[in-house]
């Protein structure tokens, strides 16, 4: 897959944006902005610029721009803490969905970062949470790739 250029904060404001889309921000997607934050090694600042911009709708400066390698471990460790969220939303996947068309995440990408995190979940917890995990995990593709296509379908039909 090709180098892409991606922002840090622009991927953050894009993040909040899609959580915001139902107007509220519940305390799971709380957690996964705090994550995110972290993942992206944001300034102190720079959440609150993100927010301003989304808020009064406006463009920003600041970030700086992430490798691939950057952008996986982003997105791994960002589908990792909402698989292990004891209830996932709509909104969770829609946030999920849209970092890896933000990255332009494959398919075969896609894969081996699943793999990554079965890996990982079996190591760290023991056989009854990696069960429920790997349960999660599975209908995780099925609820991700429907989100996708309802929207690319109200998309192509408006």
């Amino acid at each position: 897959m090709a180098e892409s250029e991606v922002n840090t904060l622009e991927v953050f404001k894009g993040t909040v944006e899609v959580m915001l889309v139902d107007g509220i921000l519940t305390r799971e997607e709380k957690r996964l902005v705090i994550k995110l934050a972290s993942l992206l090694e944001l300034d102190a600042d720079e959440p609150t610029i993100a927010y301003r911009a989304i808020i009064e709708n406006t463009s920003m400066k600041g970030g700086k721009n992430i490798t691939r390698r950057e952008q996986l471990v982003v997105y791994e460790s960002l589908y990792e803490v909402a698989l292990l969220n004891e209830s996932l939303s709509q909104d969770e996947w829609r946030v999920i969905r849209f970092v890896k068309n933000l990255f332009d995440i494959s398919d075969k990408e896609d894969e081996i970062v699943l793999a990554n995190i079965k890996r990982s979940v079996e190591e760290k917890f023991e056989e009854g949470v990696v069960d429920k995990v790997l349960h999660a995990l599975k209908d995780s593709v099925t609820i991700v790739g429907g989100l996708f296509d309802s929207v690319r379908t109200k998309k192509v039909n408006d």
